[in-house]
């Protein structure tokens, strides 16, 4: 979707991160353009409204459940798992708690097969 007026951000990429916006899980500068941007942009202003009254309807409908914490472990067992698979780590354990020092990214090359 474009509203095809030039802006400093793209009516695509801000689309996109719509649920970062709403969840506030973008920092404050990224959300500053965003908004910004909604400021400007009515189709996106509106397609942004239709995303919050879905969070919101969500939130009414099932926000008394919560995910089981053997779930919940599994996948932080998961995500570090997966961590450690694509970097080269190392742990230290200190009196408050274990931090991990990234060294290396392996970096994975796709290629497209013909």
């Amino acid at each position: 979707m474009s509203c095809g007026k030039p802006h400093e951000t793209d009516c695509s990429e801000v689309l996109a991160e719509v649920w970062l916006l709403l969840d506030q899980e973008c920092g404050n500068g990224r959300r500053q353009l965003l908004e910004q941007h909604l400021e400007e942009c009515h189709p996106c202003l509106e397609e942004y409204g239709i995303e919050e009254h879905l969070k919101a309807l969500l939130a009414r409908k099932c926000g008394g459940e919560h995910a089981p914490d053997a779930l919940k472990q599994r996948l932080r067992d998961t995500i570090r798992q997966t961590l450690i698979e694509q970097s080269e780590v190392t742990l230290r354990r200190h009196a408050d708690g274990t931090t991990v020092e990234i060294r290396e990214t392996k970096v994975v090359e796709l290629r497209e097969q013909a």
